[in-house]
């Protein structure tokens, strides 16, 4: 129990020598992670049954290659295409948005240690700390936060990419 306490505490004063910013990185990291995990989520349990039911149904036709038969299909794969790539824009902007949040924080810190350095000189190099970590944790924290998305987000909108080109391939239109 006391190893909880003692994370509790490492945590706590880590986002403290980060500043403000830290906490909107770790905010928006949450956010792209739940949109993430949800994508994963739907890409892997609920389109596939999508797929099916659509596949199923397509293949009640009586007729496939009519004008209106190749239009109805066009437009059940646009449908599904556009439900698997729900979120991705959301997400990649997240994605972008994380390295410049640190970027703020590393020009927030860095103004604080510009206000040490004219209110006490370059003696006080205990004050300085504390602006210079505020301007390297939040950007660490920031590339961090963006690389994780970024490689997830890389995998799930190939997915997302994957079966769609699997919906059209199990479309067929001939008789």
């Amino acid at each position: 129990m006391w190893f909880l306490v003692e994370g509790m505490q490492i945590s706590r004063e880590f986002v403290l020598a980060g500043g403000p910013v830290l906490m909107s990185i770790a905010f928006l990291t949450w956010f792209m992670w739940t949109l993430l995990l949800e994508r994963l989520w739907y890409l892997n349990f609920t389109f596939p049954k999508l797929v099916q039911k659509t596949v199923n149904e397509w293949n009640q036709r009586s007729e496939f290659k009519s004008w209106y038969a190749h239009q109805i299909r066009h437009s059940l794969i646009a449908g599904l295409a556009a439900k698997a790539r729900f979120s991705i824009p959301i997400i990649k902007t997240s994605v972008a948005l994380c390295p410049m949040l640190g970027l703020l924080g590393t020009v927030s810190g860095a103004i604080e240690v510009f206000d040490v350095m004219a209110a006490f000189g370059t003696g006080n190099t205990r004050s300085m700390a504390a602006g210079v970590s505020k301007a390297t944790i939040p950007t660490m924290a920031g590339m961090v936060s963006a690389l994780s998305g970024l490689i997830t987000i890389t995998l799930v909108a190939r997915k997302a990419e994957r079966e769609t080109e699997r919906l059209a391939l199990n479309l067929k239109i001939e008789n």
